[in-house]
């Protein structure tokens, strides 16, 4: 049986779990501040651009600076996936409609206008990590509240480098660590692993987070692997890090019906891991129907991700399974 909502709780009504408007600005001026400092390379590489650019006279002699045509090719308009479909002929086609159509027109000012140009499809690169900025952070800050409940109760901890692919003991000094973490080990009272989004195989689709009975050993690859086998998960969860409310419904359906998809695979082998949510973007609806979930036993653990309390709670919860 399902094990409902506890008397403890750090959530004792559905308002508990709506995300202050307070918490929703700090959200948003996180996600500008993050912005801005991942396109730091691309301000860089501008400013580069116009140095080496600055050393010819007319557009027409940009063609002949080496070290200026993969800016000159970004600058009209091409991306990094498209210039493996082209040839040395085509890009300097490319190069000469942007000097032609664009630069010459400029005047004395090309060189802005081709740094202009520069930005614009840097622009594209940007809007694609932003995108996916949100899920960063949230997992970030999800992850570096682990690892504070890991210090304070002392608790040992391996973890798997998402760089190198490797497990590494618990470091000394552990700043940065969360944005590079794929997968944690620690012992309590059992083994645990939890795994970030990874595709279970009995759910055939990508779970955020699956926490497992097992050591980093049995984490191998094929068949053989731990996450082949169905009893040893203990806990699977949806972590949504959006902020922007208008977003928050359509978040909590796309987790809902994943959690549903997670108990109803894993019902038709006879077994009943925890499930979990951890949202940052949590309205009123929404939070009415997660607070259900958890009186009724549907679901096990809830927290709202810009809430300290709630989420030390449940990564309490997490270490503690």
């Amino acid at each position: 049986m399902a094990k409902k909502i506890s008397a403890n709780t750090v959530i004792k009504s559905a308002d508990d779990l709506v995300t202050s408007r307070q918490e929703t600005r700090a959200g948003f001026i996180a996600m500008a501040l993050e912005k801005n400092y991942i396109a730091v390379p691309y301000i860089e590489e501008a400013k580069a651009l116009k140095a080496l650019a600055s050393q010819v006279k007319k557009p027409k002699d940009l063609l002949q600076v080496k070290d200026l045509r993969v800016g000159l090719l970004t600058a009209s308009g091409l991306s990094d996936k498209s210039l493996n479909y082209l040839t040395d002929y085509d890009r300097t086609i490319a190069i000469k409609g942007l000097i032609e159509k664009f630069l010459e027109p400029a005047g004395e000012n090309f060189i802005d206008e081709l740094v202009y140009r520069y930005l614009l499809t840097k622009g594209d690169a940007l809007g694609g990590k932003a995108r996916n900025l949100a899920g960063s952070l949230g997992e970030r800050k999800f992850l570096r509240s682990l690892i504070s409940v890991f210090n304070i109760s002392g608790i040992k901890y391996k973890w798997k480098d998402n760089d190198t692919n490797t497990w590494l003991d618990k470091p000394t000094d552990d700043t940065d660590i969360e944005k590079r973490i794929k997968a944690i080990y620690w012992k309590k009272k059992n083994d645990r692993l939890m795994i970030l989004n990874m595709n279970v195989p009995l759910v055939n689709k990508n779970v955020d987070l699956s926490i497992l009975q097992g050591t980093p050993e049995e984490l191998n690859t094929g068949k053989k692997s731990i996450i082949h086998q169905h009893g040893k998960y203990i806990s699977l969860g949806e972590l949504k890090g959006g902020i922007d409310p208008a977003g928050a419904d359509e978040h909590w359906k796309t987790a809902n019906s994943a959690l549903n998809r997670i108990r109803t695979s894993f019902a038709k082998k006879k077994l009943k891991p925890q499930t979990l949510f951890i949202g940052a973007a949590i309205e009123n609806s929404m939070a009415v129907e997660i607070f259900k979930q958890l009186k009724t036993g549907a679901m096990n653990k809830a927290a709202n991700l810009t809430n300290d309390k709630q989420l030390t709670s449940i990564c309490d919860w997490i270490i503690n399974l």
